[in-house]
């Protein structure tokens, strides 16, 4: 281990030899240690019919995640990657129940063998799927739901009040801003990894196919709305981000099947007029027709599998060009929403998955030297403070929460910059710097010297009060860190030292 995660590595052995005899505070211990080692905890969390299962199947790119009303929803449900498939249900008592891999029509079966969803504390699915490699990800039953008890596992699973969240980030979904959803995420920002910290939450505006009833325009409509929840409101505050993704689509997208294909094609070579007639709606799609070969139950498949929105949406890429199903399943994702989630989580999530991990654990060590206090301990207290306040990442994390969640002094422009350069907009060097992907050496190297003159000129102004300089020189430091990244891309070692030297505050 290296980095902030090496020194918590240290913290926790210290911790280790504190706590040694006594046998709970220990096993924490060493889960906070796994936990340090493991892939990225993302959590997919949502109201009940948020479309939670869809999408999680989505990017894990299989149907594995149920998504009926079963026990199995009501439980939380890890998946992880394992180059064997396993099942392991975790009961409420501490045992452990090795339940049967089975699939039926290409879904996985999860079969808790007459056992209740209050039977088993959660479930673990290890399975060879690529997209699980870099990122652990967690379905949980759905928030608000009619039984008070189904609600309270998510929220105990993702908002504990003596321990932090179980998940490093989340991917809340949401069919139009409730009050259910904003205290959920209220509850999530307090609780994750210390109070007001919004870095690891991003909204989906989810089934967003449905907010245009379903038209080819659809997501053009919910596009238009996640912009006037991303930049007003209570949801800037509370997530990263409001992206639109129509999950059905991009579960079905990313399952495609050959026979579905030839469905979209036969209705893509249609005669206009019946085509259009037959996809008016739901009940015209399936009503009794001679305009078409499909029979009633593969129509009412279509539908189940891609909703009526993709239905429209797959014979019109069909007459668009698409050749294979694999040319139509790469267009309908495109169109699904779903690539802007996995660049989001790729871009400030994983990019940031040491820092978010090191939150978690940090928290959780300070919440048992809370707990039990124990002679010694004050060494560890003072090793946490030292690791947060030495981590440029932690610091970065910390001013990004800040310039989301409340007022600073700066002005809008300069508070907008400096969540830029802080990461907000993604951690890629370019991003942060707001320059395009073919920016040339010249155009880099005048826009970090701007930005380190314009931010050095605020930290040292007499008019600037001591936050506001504090704030000032984590900025100046992500500047740096830029400077010293592009140079691996082509700059040459004196000239990043020299914009270094020139910009480093005093």
């Amino acid at each position: 281990m290296s980095g902030v995660t090496g020194d918590i590595g240290g913290l926790l052995d210290d911790a280790r030899d504190l706590y040694a005899d006594d046998a709970a505070a220990s096993e924490l211990l060493e889960r906070y240690d796994r936990r340090l080692r493991e892939p990225l905890r993302l959590a997919v969390a949502g109201m009940v019919k948020a479309g939670k299962s869809t999408v999680l199947n989505a990017l894990i790119g299989e149907k594995i995640a149920p998504t009926d009303a079963g026990e199995c929803t009501r439980t939380v449900t890890w998946y992880r990657y394992a180059r064997t498939a396993r099942i392991t249900a975790h009961l409420t008592g501490g045992a452990e129940v090795r339940l049967p891999v089975t699939r039926s029509e290409g879904s996985l079966v999860l079969d808790l063998g007459g056992r209740t969803a209050d039977d088993v504390a959660w479930i673990d699915v290890e399975w060879p799927s690529e997209s699980l490699r870099s990122t652990i990800l967690i379905d949980t039953p759905g928030i608000a739901s009619l039984s008070e008890e189904v609600s309270e596992r998510s929220l105990r699973f993702l908002t504990p009040t003596s321990s932090p969240s179980e998940a490093d980030a989340i991917l809340y979904l949401l069919r139009h801003i409730h009050g259910s959803d904003v205290r959920f995420l209220e509850a999530f920002r307090d609780t994750a990894a210390g109070v007001s910290q919004t870095v690891n939450a991003v909204a989906l505006l989810s089934r967003a196919d449905e907010i245009g009833s379903g038209r080819i325009d659809s997501l053009l409509s919910a596009a238009r709305i996640a912009e006037r929840y991303r930049h007003a409101g209570e949801l800037r505050a509370l997530a990263l981000e409001c992206i639109p993704v129509a999950g059905l689509l991009a579960e079905g997208a990313r399952t495609l099947r050959e026979s579905e294909y030839s469905a979209f094609a036969e209705l893509a070579s249609l005669d206009r007029v019946v085509r259009d007639r037959m996809l008016v709606s739901v009940d015209r799609f399936i009503r009794q027709t001679d305009g078409t070969t499909l029979s009633i139950p593969r129509r009412r498949e279509l539908l189940a599998r891609f909703g009526i929105f993709g239905v429209r949406l797959g014979a019109a890429l069909v007459r668009g060009g698409a050749r294979t199903s694999s040319e139509l399943s790469e267009r309908m994702i495109a169109q699904s929403g779903l690539v802007d989630v996995q660049q989001f989580v790729a871009d400030q999530f994983r990019s940031r998955g040491a820092a978010l991990k090191a939150r978690s654990v940090l928290r959780g060590i300070e919440l048992l030297l809370e707990d039990k206090p124990k002679p010694g301990a004050g060494r560890i207290t003072a090793g946490i403070e030292r690791v947060t306040s030495g981590s440029h990442d932690l610091r970065e994390l910390a001013l990004l929460s800040e310039l989301r969640s409340s007022e600073t002094a700066l002005t809008p422009a300069d508070a907008a910059s400096a969540e830029r350069l802080v990461g907000g907009s993604g951690t890629d060097g370019l991003a942060r710097l707001g320059l395009a992907d073919d920016a040339d050496l010249d155009q880099i190297r005048r826009r970090v010297d701007e930005m380190l003159v314009h931010w050095r000129g605020i930290s040292e102004s007499p008019l600037t009060d001591r936050p506001t300089a504090d704030l000032c020189r984590v900025v100046i430091r992500s500047v740096e860190g830029v400077a010293s990244e592009l140079a691996v891309g082509g700059w040459s070692d004196s000239a990043a030292a020299d914009v270094v030297a020139a910009g480093s505050p005093a």
